[in-house]
């Protein structure tokens, strides 16, 4: 895709959504980052119906780890790889405390040495929470650019990397929300809602339906 439609193409997102964020509920970077780790190979409604509860009742990490992995387990239970997720979440909440006054660093790479942490995870928080312009690539982010032409690539680093060197600057730090919402409602993995897309005109993708 060339600069000239790579430029439409978020023009045309942002006049759809001038304003995009995140689905989860989260009321300061703590909980942001507790909300993404329980999110991986979860829905973000299904993570939002058990945080609400959790964040209630825990919403420090002192709260959490007064909890324990048992306590905590009880509240996400109803999350996939819940005693994983348990586990990484209390030993997070420790190392906040102990290396960071109990609070969320703002520094890639002390993010990702929070267990459980990875790179996307890592810049989910720096872009919702302290606003860098950085773009998580997950399953969706992933199949709109390769679909569209966007910033195909063969792994997520690669998509990631040319997302960030060919978007605007003035769309970089809602780029993340903006693919990742039409990757969730429009160009969905088995039914894409082209007749309804935006983006039609501008879509490279060959097996798109008129």
């Amino acid at each position: 895709m060339n600069k000239q439609k790579r430029a439409e193409l978020y023009a045309r997102l942002k006049a759809a959504n001038p304003a995009p964020t995140t689905e989860l509920e989260y009321a300061s970077p703590f909980q942001l980052l507790i909300a993404v780790l329980l999110s991986a190979q979860a829905t973000d409604v299904g993570v939002n119906k058990a945080t609400r509860k959790l964040f209630a009742a825990a919403p420090t990490p002192e709260a959490m780890l007064t909890l324990g992995e048992e306590g905590l387990m009880d509240h996400i239970k109803t999350i996939g790889l819940y005693k994983t997720k348990a586990k990484n979440t209390i030993a997070t909440c420790r190392l906040l405390l102990e290396r960071h006054g109990g609070q969320v660093p703002e520094n890639r790479e002390a993010l990702e040495a929070l267990p459980g942490v990875g790179r996307k995870t890592a810049n989910v928080v720096l872009n919702t929470a302290f606003g860098h312009p950085t773009i998580a690539v997950d399953t969706h982010i992933f199949r709109v650019a390769n679909r569209t032409g966007l910033a195909p690539g063969k792994d997520v680093r690669e998509v990631e990397e040319k997302l960030v060197k060919t978007t605007p600057a003035e769309y970089r730090l809602d780029a993340h929300h903006w693919l990742i919402l039409h990757g969730r409602y429009v160009c969905k993995a088995r039914k894409p809602e082209c007749g309804r897309c935006c983006l039609l005109e501008l879509c490279e993708w060959k097996a798109k339906a008129p």
